[in-house]
């Protein structure tokens, strides 16, 4: 099928778009990386006594998490600076940051359709609504996996809504495949 010169895309914005979605997918790594590591070293650096360090992490992370010790992971005796359902999300947006340029294309910025997103809730709500009902006792492995599920969607939409946004900051249009 032959293309019209209105559908034409030089090479040179192609190439320009596929460098913009590399640094944004690189910058977003680099955010989400920093993040899990903090909630990492908190425990490390309370274990070899850096108070100064770990003290404003595990403040900073109080805002987002409760941090109840029994349901944290632990590093020598010292609790992550989240509970293990807020840690498998980041750490499932870590994973899903690494995974994703193997499933799809970076530069693509067209997302997939929200039923997988709302559908990833799933697991996190059945666990979370077992444990309040006292139907079923969560387990570390449970809250673990199901954030993880839920970090892992954000990522698939996340990315390309991150590159779409650094190609519009460019002042370059978004590169639509042709049919």
């Amino acid at each position: 099928m032959k293309l019209t010169a209105e559908n034409y895309i030089p090479q040179a914005v192609i190439k320009e778009l596929k460098k913009k979605a590399i640094t944004a997918w690189i910058i977003g790594f680099s955010v989400v990386f920093v993040w899990v590591f903090a909630i990492v070293l908190a425990p490390v650096a309370a274990a070899n006594n850096l108070e100064n360090l770990s003290n404003p992490i595990y403040s900073f992370f109080s805002y987002l998490c409760h941090q109840i010790p029994e349901r944290s992971f632990h590093i020598e005796n010292h609790s992550f600076a989240v509970c293990a359902r807020c840690f498998g999300v980041y750490f499932g947006l870590f994973a899903g940051f690494i995974i994703y340029p193997f499933l799809r294309s970076i530069e693509e910025t067209e997302p997939l359709p929200r039923f997988w997103l709302f559908l990833s809730l799933v697991p996190i709500s059945i666990d979370w609504l077992l444990g309040v009902f006292d139907i079923w006792e969560n387990t570390f492995v449970s809250r673990f996996s199901t954030g993880m599920i839920l970090g892992i969607a954000c990522a698939v939409f996340i990315i390309p809504a991150t590159v779409e946004l650094a190609q519009l900051l460019s002042g370059k249009n978004t590169v639509k495949k042709a049919v």
